[in-house]
């Protein structure tokens, strides 16, 4: 296995990265992969150098803007609604609470394909889910590998929650506002990653950012310095502490994602954070899903391929189709993108808000549309949890387990769910914000 910083992996990583964002450079993919194969260093290097001067193909049809002056106006724009006060506390708990459930039911076949997931569900009897996965041994026939912390995340295997970087990220962006209020900056934020989160527990375009800033690349270029993971879901799932500290405030929860995805992504990679606060955001004003959704799609640039996804689901779930039928449209027109993209895993989010039935059901509709499932996972129940609070999440997934949370970040192992949902309540009551 490569690291995502070798060049075995940065440059084939690169040549998706332009073909999928309109750029003709399929054959440098092909060639790309093959010199990956061989540890020809020497021929990535060549490729690396030709990738830099492609060119995007005129008959490109969306328009995806990065700058900030653009994206701040859009999320300036979001509007408010109104909070029920009396509800606030339950439905924080439950946002923290499901996010966490959610995370550990998806954690064990992150990155498997949609059929493998299957595979695996069906041989240690969870298919359809309805509770944590069991860990076996010897993979049945079809399924290649598990993820490398299955055999710490699956059933019976874990005593508190298991510790992850889709957790991580919603702690270490609590304790960032904590210690510098709303107006976040950069390097506030990179300062923070170096002092608070290990390097080895970073991945993709986060490591990407974290390597730049060690190697001094300036602030506004470590989003796009050897960061072939500039629109995956990194960013999306730093976003759901930011919808948590502004109930109903889209605006403001989609320009703290903003400032926090420019570090490490652009366009749909940024998109998809400030998408995810809003949408947090919205699910503590309503119970509805679908009210959450429209109004979430409001901070993402209408002339965006996420926007355009977005859009079409919701134009989907009209047509009364169910849930798999659903997932087999998302894999026809979102399978080409690398399980970690930021667009395929977004429509994944709001397909199982749009088809679950109750928190069980949307976590296992999510669950099995593979890719990034422990962080689609997540953020389906984080939403899922602010729409309808903590009694809607199954005492029995609750448990013992998931009262504490197992963490990197800096003094928060072991804090209780209740506590980091404390923390995050005292920080609205301090602006008044609900």
């Amino acid at each position: 296995m490569h690291d995502v910083l070798d060049d075995r992996d940065l440059v084939p990583d690169e040549a998706q990265q332009l073909l999928h964002s309109g750029f003709p450079v399929d054959a440098l993919l092909g060639a790309a992969r093959a010199a990956s194969a061989d540890g020809d260093y020497v021929r990535l290097g060549t490729i690396a150098e030709e990738l830099a001067d492609a060119t995007r193909s005129p008959e490109w049809p969306y328009s995806e803007p990065t700058d900030e002056a653009t994206l701040s106006a859009l999320a300036a724009g979001l509007p408010t609604l109104q909070v029920d006060r009396a509800q606030l506390r339950e439905r924080l708990f439950g946002a923290w609470l499901g996010r966490c459930v959610g995370n550990t039911m998806g954690k064990p076949v992150e990155g498997l394909t949609r059929t493998e997931v299957e595979i695996y569900l069906r041989a240690v009897g969870q298919w359809p889910q309805t509770g944590y996965i069991s860990f076996l041994a010897e993979l049945p026939t079809g399924v290649s590998h598990l993820h490398e912390s299955a055999p710490f995340s699956s059933a019976g295997t874990f005593d508190d929650v298991p510790r992850d970087d889709d957790i991580d990220w919603t702690i270490l962006n609590l304790s960032l506002l904590e210690e510098h209020g709303d107006q976040i900056t950069t390097a506030q934020i990179a300062a923070a990653w170096l002092d608070k989160l290990p390097f080895t527990q970073t991945f993709t375009a986060e490591r990407a950012a974290y390597r730049n800033v060690i190697r001094s690349v300036p602030l506004d270029d470590c989003a796009t310095v050897r960061n072939p993971y500039r629109e995956w879901i990194g960013a999306l799932i730093r976003a759901d502490i930011f919808g948590y500290t502004h109930p109903g405030d889209l605006a403001s929860a989609a320009k703290l994602g903003l400032a926090d995805a420019r570090f490490s992504h652009v366009a749909n990679g940024i998109y998809g954070e400030m998408w995810a606060a809003a949408l947090v955001s919205a699910a503590f004003s309503t119970d509805d899903p679908r009210v959450a959704l429209r109004a979430a799609l409001l901070a993402v640039p209408e002339s965006s391929r996420l926007a355009e996804a977005l859009r079409d689901v919701d134009e989907l779930f009209d047509t009364g189709i169910g849930s798999v039928a659903a997932l087999d449209w998302s894999d026809e027109h979102f399978g080409h993108y690398n399980w970690v993209h930021t667009i395929n895993n977004a429509v994944h989010i709001a397909i199982a808000l749009l088809w679950g039935q109750d928190f069980t059901d949307a976590i296992r509709i999510t669950v099995a549309a593979g890719s990034d499932t422990d962080s689609s996972a997540a953020t389906v129940g984080s939403v899922y949890g602010a729409l309808h609070g903590a009694s809607a999440i199954p005492a029995e997934l609750i448990g013992t387990t998931h009262v504490h949370v197992r963490s990197a970040v800096k003094d928060f192992d072991r804090i209780t769910i209740a506590d980091l949902a404390d923390r995050t309540y005292r920080l609205i009551d301090q602006k008044g914000n609900a």
